[in-house]
């Protein structure tokens, strides 16, 4: 049997940049296994798998693998998939702006998406869940080693380690400069330090570009480094909802990732605050098909 699948780079409108994405377009009569099984043989941090929604009035259903196990919920294969649906809508006649929902294992998922040209476009999510604080950080000198770093170079303004969790749990580690996220290495012999979490997200405000609000990096015991990653930011709304104290109203955050693999990405955090309460976040960024192949597999 063959099945079709795209990859896309994602939270990047330029090929062989921002964070590699493939979506196996029919994923019917695959089970849990061989749809691992193909995530592994891909590689990628992520692999999407479309399936029908169960509510016919929805776009579609997506499970999402990681080369080791499925994820209820990841940010960068939510926006791949969500241009690539709105592109197969553009190609179809349908217009170049869509708006639908799409079904993960952690909620229903609204999307809104942009065709640019015939194989790159942009698409927003509303968050299906909100941040939330998910227990006490670990100790900022043990975060420090596993990171290779200095416990000096941790904090900044009232920011401090801390864990959030808006579908995956990531514990956040703010950083003095753009010099010390550079120097980053982690020592995964420690990274006991995070073990509750799906990774360490390490950002600083010390962007070195006015168009930037912070500077990240992510790392994680099973893909070690990931160029960009949606739900994190996602997570990440919370650390800013508890250290900057935004004001009412709507405001969009500007993150840049990935720059030290050489693969830059920019993801866009959008908030809406209403009496210093976060009522509801988007993450958005644009994408590029790089690739279309078949697999012949079951």
């Amino acid at each position: 049997m063959s099945r079709l699948y795209v990859v896309l780079d994602v939270f990047t409108g330029d090929a062989l940049a921002g964070n590699p994405l493939a979506v196996v377009l029919d994923a019917s009569g695959l089970d849990s296994g061989g749809m691992q099984a193909i995530a592994r043989e891909f590689n990628l941090s992520e692999t999407v798998f479309l399936l029908p929604a169960d509510d016919e009035a929805r776009k579609a259903k997506l499970r999402i693998f990681t080369p080791a196990r499925e994820l209820p919920f990841a940010g960068h294969p939510t926006v791949g998939t969500a241009v690539l649906l709105g592109l197969m809508d553009a190609v179809a006649g349908k217009g170049r702006e869509a708006a639908f929902e799409i079904e993960e294992a952690v909620g229903v998922i609204a999307c809104r998406t942009r065709a640019t040209t015939k194989r790159s476009g942009v698409a927003t999510f509303a968050l299906p869940r909100l941040p939330e604080a998910s227990g006490p950080p670990p100790d900022a000198a043990a975060v420090a080693a596993a990171l290779g770093l200095e416990p000096d170079d941790i904090g900044f303004d009232d920011h401090v380690v801390a864990r959030f969790d808006a579908g995956n749990p990531f514990c956040f580690v703010p950083l003095k400069s753009v010099a010390a996220l550079g120097r980053a290495t982690p020592d995964f012999a420690r990274w006991t330090a995070f073990a509750a979490d799906r990774g360490a997200f390490l950002y600083t405000s010390e962007t070195g570009d006015p168009a930037l609000a912070f500077r990240a990096r992510m790392f994680s015991a099973s893909i070690r480094e990931d160029p960009a990653t949606g739900s994190a930011v996602a997570a990440f709304a919370g650390a800013i909802m508890a250290f900057d104290n935004p004001g009412d109203g709507e405001s969009a955050i500007s993150i840049g990732q990935g720059f030290e693999m050489g693969r830059p990405s920019l993801i866009e955090l959008g908030l809406n605050v209403t009496d210093g309460a976060l009522i509801s976040a988007t993450i958005g960024g644009a994408a590029v098909v790089v690739a279309e192949g078949t697999l012949f597999v079951r």
